[in-house]
C-alpha cells in the first residue's frame, strides 16, 4: 500500500466510471475506494517532499505537447488477480512520461519495464470465478467511448488521493480539476 506523500501522474477518464461500478457490484473490495477510472502515466511519481518546480513545469509542458484524444476502450485483460481495460491510444503519452523520468520504475517494476496503458478495473481478484465475473461484466460495457483531456498530478494524503494540479493536453494554460469519484 502506498504511503501519504506518494504521487502519481494520471489521466482521469470519467466516462469509464461504469467499468469500475460493474466490478464494484460483483466484489466491492476489488475496486480502490475514492480512485476514479484513470490511466496512470507514471506511478509512483516523485515523492511529494521531493517534487520541484521543474518537475511540475515538465509535467505541464509534456501534457501540453500531446493533443486531447477521443478513445475507444475495447479490450479487457486479466492477469494474476488484475482486471483492466487496455487504452493503447494513450501508450505514446505513457511512454513519453516514463522516458522523461527514466529512474522511476512504473509500479516499482511489478509489471515489467513497460506495462501497457490501461484502466485498472479490479485488483486482488485472486478467485478465478470472481475474476471471470468481473471480466464478463466489464466486457458487456465495451466498446466504450471516452476522451482524454488533461493530465493530473495527484498526491496521496491521509484522506485519500487529491489533485495537486491539472494540466490540459495540448494547452499551456493550467486548469483546475478534481481527482474524485
Amino acid at each position: 500500500m502506498p504511503e501519504p506523500g506518494t504521487t502519481a501522474v494520471v489521466i482521469v477518464l470519467p466516462d469509464a466510471a461504469p467499468l469500475l461500478d460493474a466490478a464494484w457490484r460483483i466484489a466491492p473490495a476489488l475496486v480502490r475506494h475514492g480512485v476514479p477510472a484513470h490511466v496512470s502515466l507514471l506511478y509512483p511519481f516523485v515523492p511529494e517532499s521531493a517534487l520541484t518546480g521543474q518537475d511540475e513545469k515538465d509535467v505541464r509542458s509534456l501534457a501540453a505537447s500531446f493533443p486531447e484524444a477521443d478513445l475507444l476502450l475495447e479490450e479487457t485483460v486479466t492477469v494474476s488477480g488484475f482486471v483492466g481495460v487496455t487504452v493503447a491510444q494513450l501508450q505514446p503519452i505513457v511512454d513519453a512520461f516514463r522516458a522523461r523520468w527514466p529512474g522511476l520504475l512504473p509500479y516499482k517494476g511489478r509489471f515489467g519495464a513497460r506495462p501497457a496503458a490501461h484502466v485498472t478495473v479490479a485488483m486482488g481478484a485472486d478467485d478465478p470465478t470472481v475474476s471471470a465475473h468481473v471480466r464478463t461484466a466489464v466486457g458487456r460495457l465495451l466498446p466504450l467511448r471516452t476522451r482524454a483531456a488533461a493530465v493530473q498530478l495527484v498526491v496521496l494524503t491521509e484522506d485519500g488521493w487529491r489533485p495537486r494540479f491539472t494540466a490540459p493536453l495540448g494547452d499551456q494554460a493550467p486548469m483546475t480539476g478534481e481527482f474524485s469519484t
